[in-house]
């Protein structure tokens, strides 16, 4: 396959095409295994409204989204900055939902989304840190370590995958000062 670079643009326009690429990312990461909120087999009509929750957040100002486009224009990687509403933590901002296709995964999309995500929380007036958190694990506290992210905090069992499945919720910072 061609390992063509990303093109990352941030806050694109929302259009039919940009909600059902992002959708059908979506479930294709959770198919593939991807930790982004739900589990296998994805359901389009359950990402729906967690999608409209991140847009409700975009129209609002609340949060900014990045996305990836392959080659061909498809979304292929996305992650949403989201600013901190607690006036004593307006510093550091949210990185939620961190999707890389899985046809895309392994040439560096990963790290290329990461450091994206970096260079727009640095053009946000005020903004000194990105926080995520990650479950444990399946080795994304690893990729983000190798991102720079440090493991600041670890809630055990704090994710129920299912019945019997539990796992960490773990708590990373990137400092962009």
């Amino acid at each position: 396959m061609d390992n063509a670079p990303l093109r990352f643009v941030l806050d694109p326009p929302v259009d039919a095409a940009l909600r059902d690429g992002l959708i059908a990312l979506w479930a294709d990461v959770t198919d593939a295994g991807g930790a982004v909120g739900f589990v296998p087999p994805a359901d389009p009509e359950q990402i729906r409204p967690e999608l409209v929750h991140h847009f409700v957040a975009m129209a609002e100002g609340r949060t900014r989204l990045l996305v990836g486009y392959d080659e061909d224009g498809a979304v292929a990687a996305t992650a949403y900055l989201t600013r901190n509403t607690h006036r004593l933590m307006t510093h550091w901002l949210w990185l939620y939902t961190v999707m890389v296709h899985p046809r895309h995964q392994g040439k560096g999309h990963g790290r290329a989304l990461m450091s994206a995500a970096a260079d727009a929380a640095r053009t946000m007036p005020g903004i000194e840190a990105i926080r995520l958190t990650c479950r444990g694990g399946i080795g994304a506290d690893t990729f983000y370590a190798t991102c720079g992210y440090k493991e600041v905090g670890r809630v055990p069992g704090a994710i129920r995958v299912a019945p019997g499945d539990d796992r960490d919720d773990v708590i990373m910072l990137l400092s962009l000062t």
